[in-house]
């Protein structure tokens, strides 16, 4: 039985891979005929879309009455997104650079969710008024974004005037939408054979949440961002994995909020909140915060991500 699993896990794995490439393309059309500099495209389109299947999940998760699922996936797949995802489009990219002014707003956004986060879940409740707030927080980021697009620098004006913006064609919608369906998909089956494969090595609950799904979920963001690094679109890598943070401090946690209140168990209280949060969350985005003063993170820079990921995987098992 866990042989099946494995295969239905390598075969989702190929769907997500595939789609994520038809995404990026379709997405950084969409955004030049819209006359969106390359980091808009990432931070709305793009981290939206890999978002969705924090999202639905999580939805899931309130509805089947396991909550702890939602704050594991949140919490874990932040780290992810920022340790992992972003060390490795560093590595593959060999360096990204960026010429977005991320320390005016959007850093401070990133940290601010971060801790806005904790001090919603810091009584151990999560109620439909907190919900609220985490989607008007959302919504004025969205604003922000879309209004910020008009002012761009010049360099970006001077890039797209020399750009040719045509219409868009049928083609380029229908592969936004086929592309968006395989990534759900391919991200659904991945995260069913997952836990799957979990329950079959008898791992507990919050452990698949805070690592297993919170890996699967966020594998439609990897592969963007690996996908795009590697086609040097390196504007679109980070700020997907800067929208996706975003996206899932307030989205994802206040979308399904509205469904039900939610209360945090004993051992995300003890364990997983402290270190994923104060530990993990309050690191990575100071880390972020000073890899990107210079405006580009290395291949190097990469790998340090890489590790405190893996520090992260080694301290929610017990391995040391």
């Amino acid at each position: 039985m866990i042989v099946f699993w494995i295969a239905i896990f390598i075969v989702s794995l190929i769907v997500l891979v595939k789609a994520s490439g038809y995404f990026t393309d379709a997405a950084e059309k969409i955004g030049v005929a819209l006359g969106m500099p390359e980091f808009i495209v990432g931070v709305t389109i793009t981290s939206i879309g890999t978002s969705m299947p924090e999202l639905i999940s999580s939805i899931f998760a309130v509805l089947e009455d396991s909550s702890e699922i939602v704050i594991g996936n949140v919490l874990g797949s932040n780290i992810t997104n920022i340790f992992l995802i972003l060390g490795v489009a560093a590595i593959v990219g060999r360096k990204l650079s960026i010429s977005y002014e991320l320390i005016h707003v959007d850093l401070p956004l990133l940290v601010g969710s971060a801790f806005l986060l904790s001090a919603m879940l810091y009584n151990g409740t999560f109620t439909i008024y907190e919900a609220l707030l985490c989607i008007a927080g959302f919504l004025i980021y969205v604003a922000y974004v879309i209004t910020r697009s008009g002012r761009h620098s010049k360099e970006d004006k001077r890039k797209q005037s020399r750009s040719k913006v045509s219409r868009l064609s049928w083609k380029t919608w229908a592969m936004l939408f086929v592309s968006v369906v395989m990534v759900y998909f391919g991200a659904k089956y991945t995260i069913e054979s997952v836990v799957k494969i979990s329950e079959f090595l008898a791992i507990g609950k919050d452990i698949i949440a805070a690592s297993a799904i919170a890996l699967g979920t966020s594998f439609p963001e990897l592969m963007v961002s690996v996908t795009a690094a590697k086609k040097g679109k390196q504007e679109i890598a980070i700020g997907n994995i800067l929208g996706s943070n975003i996206f899932n401090s307030f989205a994802v946690m206040g979308i399904p909020g509205l469904i039900g209140s939610f209360n945090v168990t004993g051992g995300m209280l003890t364990f997983s909140l402290p270190l994923l949060l104060i530990g993990a969350l309050l690191v990575a985005t100071l880390l972020y915060f000073f890899i990107t003063q210079d405006k580009e993170i290395t291949r190097w820079e990469g790998w340090m991500l890489i590790i405190f990921y893996l520090f992260f995987l080694g301290k929610l098992f017990a391995l040391f």
